[in-house]
């Protein structure tokens, strides 16, 4: 698996076509939910495993903290470490920013993911899209 920060446009339309798959068609996120106004200003990361996009996520510094968001891996890939692969790409692109604290907003179901990264949850459930999230934090 090879993680790369997107700097072209096949790369980044290889990125939302993943989350359009994961999002979009399997959680029946509305794709104008899932695509939303912050792109241009985020740093997108990308998945491959040889030339097959299968992980992507985005990163954004918003009010001092390394907001990780949309995480995301095709279903063939899940349990195979894909997720640890973002996850670890991005915490060491924030660390290069020299950021201390990463902030994401983890669905429900994946809150045990984010946890034995270090994530700790810091508010109530809330929906976002019509799915249950909780906000996490991890000091780097």
């Amino acid at each position: 698996m090879n993680l790369k920060i997107v700097e072209n446009e096949k790369e980044l339309n290889d990125a939302y076509s993943v989350r359009k798959i994961v999002f979009v068609e399997e959680q029946n996120v509305p794709l104008e939910e899932e695509i939303d106004q912050f792109e241009d200003e985020a740093t997108h990361f990308v998945l491959y495993n040889e030339s097959s996009p299968i992980g992507a996520g985005r990163f954004r510094i918003v009010d001092g903290y390394g907001k990780v968001e949309r995480i995301c891996v095709l279903k063939d890939a899940r349990k195979i470490g894909a997720g640890n692969v973002i996850m670890n790409g991005i915490e060491k692109f924030a660390e290069d920013k020299e950021l201390k604290k990463l902030k994401l907003n983890a669905q429900t179901h994946a809150i045990p993911f984010y946890s034995q990264l270090g994530y700790e949850v810091v508010s109530e459930e809330f929906l976002d899209a019509g799915i249950p999230h909780k906000t996490m934090i991890k000091k780097i």
